[in-house]
């Protein structure tokens, strides 16, 4: 019999949220490529995206939800390494729908792994007091999206 699901903490709801607006990116990808959309019109859309959701939500989980983990934790390591690709495909600018295709498989794999493995995890080690810091610390405005092209339509 499967365990039942770990209820997500209160704390760590709103970054399970921004996971979702990840997951939705990736899905915009699939859907511009379905739709035959250039290439260059999706990678603005994900830069932008990375700029203003990505980069600050890794900024988060790395500096405060991480370190509630070990450093040599394999799962964190995992994480930090997953980061360091997503960024490394954002800054590819040759052969872009190569790394757009990569950027559109590799956060969805990264997001599902953060919300099935690493977050049960470090729901079970942290304590109240770590995850009211969480909560105190990170309290996201409503998501804003940028409808300048909505390609994926």
């Amino acid at each position: 019999m499967e365990p039942k699901p770990l209820k997500r903490h209160k704390a760590l709801q709103p970054l399970s949220r921004e996971h979702h607006h990840g997951l939705l990116l990736s899905w915009k990808i699939r859907s511009g490529f379905s739709k035959n959309v250039s290439v260059e019109r999706m990678k603005t859309y994900a830069d932008w995206f990375f700029e203003n959701h990505l980069i600050p939500h890794f900024e988060l989980e790395e500096a405060e939800i991480f370190s509630i983990l070990d450093s040599q934790n394999e799962l964190v390591k995992k994480a930090l390494a997953d980061h360091r690709r997503l960024k490394r495909l954002f800054a590819e600018d040759s052969s872009l729908d190569k790394s757009l295709s990569k950027i559109e498989e590799e956060l969805e794999q990264h997001i599902r792994f953060e919300e099935r493995i690493l977050f049960p995890e470090i729901q079970k080690v942290a304590t109240e007091e770590q995850l009211q810091h969480i909560a105190k610390i990170h309290q996201p405005e409503s998501f804003e999206d940028n409808l300048t092209d909505e390609f994926w339509k």
